[in-house]
């Protein structure tokens, strides 16, 4: 078991690496396409579509469904129905994965800078953080629409290491998909990857991390 060397500073992805929310995800999935008519969907599909943003996970769960085309706005009312679904039971059945509590903490003590940064809406973010009393541990979120842009560009990564005084190069991504990976790499971040996290059905040995951790501990 590889021993990651210390940071000046930490990033982490959400989903599929702090805390499994495939669950709830889930639970949200299927009550929307219920709501258009259409059949639910089991727990394995929901975590090979998780990673790139809800409207993504929907628009993929419909093709799977081989739905209909929706207009934009049609699409739209049915991620607003899903939002508002997933927003009342965001943390009814996630968790976070073993080892991550105790490796926040481990690492709060030794540097104040870890950050979050992923596709989710930040303000969903912060309600997950808060409602699982992880939201403590860290000094800045970065979600999917606090920006331009998204993972897998690097303008949230990069900003999240401005936000942190932290140079990109002394900064540890951790995540769990290839969008993670290439966001590191396009910051200039040093980025491992957590073996069962949600990477839309690849190996973590073949997303091109510099590690795989199987446990946090390996942080510590």
């Amino acid at each position: 078991m590889v021993a990651i060397p210390p940071y000046e500073a930490y990033l982490f992805d959400l989903d599929g690496t702090l805390i499994d929310t495939a669950p709830d995800l889930m639970h949200a999935l299927n009550a929307t396409l219920s709501h258009a008519g259409y059949e639910q969907v089991d727990l394995a599909l929901t975590r090979h579509w998780v990673g790139h943003g809800a409207k993504v996970m929907l628009a993929q769960a419909l093709d799977h469904q081989n739905a209909q085309a929706l207009a934009d706005a049609e699409l739209e009312i049915l991620f607003q129905f899903f939002l508002e679904r997933y927003g009342e039971r965001i943390a009814d059945a996630s968790v976070p994965y073993a080892g991550v509590v105790e490796s926040l903490q481990a690492l709060r003590a030794r540097t104040w800078k870890l950050g979050v940064v992923t596709n989710k809406r930040q303000d969903l973010s912060m309600q997950l953080l808060r409602e699982l009393d992880l939201y403590q541990y860290f000094n800045i979120v970065v979600g999917g629409d606090t920006l331009q842009v998204r993972k897998p560009e690097p303008q949230p990564v990069l900003y999240a290491c401005n936000e942190l005084e932290a140079a990109a190069e002394e900064t540890l991504f951790v995540g769990d998909s290839t969008t993670d990976v290439a966001a590191a790499r396009a910051a200039g971040c040093p980025v491992v990857c957590v073996r069962d996290g949600y990477n839309q059905g690849a190996p973590a040995s073949s997303l091109g991390a510099d590690h795989v951790i199987d446990s946090f501990c390996q942080l510590v």
